[in-house]
């Protein structure tokens, strides 16, 4: 049985590593973009970035002054027992939103949308927001926390299905030039683009795709993944890099998720996870221990199921063909 309070501290945890240690595999990203770059200002700026990392890990003080919005995501493996259910874990999860806030520190960034109700905690009426998934054959939690800007960085279009590859491109395109010509992004980002479902569903897949895959992480269907890294190269070739200045590194990476769609169209979303990329993953097992890493893991086979049953075996045969 995990407790509650071991969900707390790891959740605390979680937070404080978010919002100091960039993840490696995004600052391996940036280090081969600083390599290749030949714009000065986006050369420099990318320099500035990792002295800027390593000094925000020394200091044990967050990497960014806006630390965005904090809120996490949760896997819960089907034989997993934890005290006091669902509700106490949510409870968990927001008390270490609160203690964060105030210890690491945070910026409270959370206001009511209309009376501007700040209580100074990160926490309130749908804050922070929890999404949930499930892995089966599994007894342990997995828990992220993405500390995501909550202001620009995301665009949709409703496309149509004649639209086809060339609309997604067009599409995508115009935000980042968009984005970049009106400072609504601080790129170099990884860039999610998220593909079908309903209007709802393709925001959510698209922020998912870009805060919870690492950068080198390919979509498991080949023609998927060849339309990714199509798109990171687009990105790259506008003129435009770190922080909009001149250079060729806007896009640390791209990632697309996908899910079926109403025939008669073709929702598409686009987000930039920003240049200081905060997420952190602690997996608890049944016996209460914590590990710590940089991977959320969040896109298993098991999510990506086609059929109403699940299958290992099929599942791995069509992932691997």
């Amino acid at each position: 049985m995990i407790k509650q309070s071991q969900i707390e501290q790891a959740a605390w945890q979680i937070m404080s590593n978010a919002a100091i240690d960039i993840p490696e595999d995004y600052r391996r990203g940036i280090e081969d973009m600083a390599k290749w770059e030949k714009g000065d200002l986006s050369c420099f700026v990318l320099e500035t970035m990792i002295e800027n990392w390593d000094a925000a890990s020394e200091d044990r003080r967050p990497m960014c002054a806006d630390t965005g919005l904090p809120r996490y995501y949760v896997k819960i493996g089907n034989e997993a027992k934890f005290e006091g259910g669902f509700v106490a874990l949510e409870a968990s999860l927001r008390s270490a939103t609160a203690r964060a806030t105030q210890d690491i520190p945070l910026r409270p960034n959370r206001v009511h949308p209309l009376w501007r109700t700040d209580h100074n905690n990160n926490v309130g009426i749908n804050a922070p927001e929890i999404d949930w998934s499930f892995e089966p054959d599994a007894d342990w939690i997995d828990i992220t926390t993405v500390h995501k800007g909550g202001l620009f960085g995301t665009d949709y279009r409703m496309l149509f299905p004649g639209d086809g590859i060339d609309g997604i491109k067009r599409f995508f395109l115009d935000t980042l030039i968009a984005f970049g010509k009106r400072g609504l992004a601080c790129q170099p980002a990884i860039v999610g683009v998220g593909l079908g479902g309903s209007k709802d569903t393709t925001m959510v897949l698209g922020k998912q795709a870009a805060c919870l895959r690492v950068v080198g992480d390919r979509n498991p269907d080949p023609k998927v993944a060849e339309l990714e890294q199509e798109l990171k190269k687009l990105g790259n070739s506008i003129g435009m890099g770190a922080m909009g200045f001149v250079g060729t590194s806007m896009v640390a990476d791209c990632h697309i998720e996908v899910g079926y769609t109403h025939t008669g169209g073709m929702p598409m979303s686009v987000h930039t996870f920003c240049l200081s990329s905060r997420r952190a993953t602690v997996r608890i097992d049944a016996q209460g221990k914590a590990e710590y890493r940089g991977d959320p893991q969040w896109f298993t086979p098991y999510m990506r199921r086609e059929s109403i049953a699940w299958s290992v075996k099929k599942s791995s045969s069509k992932q691997s063909g």
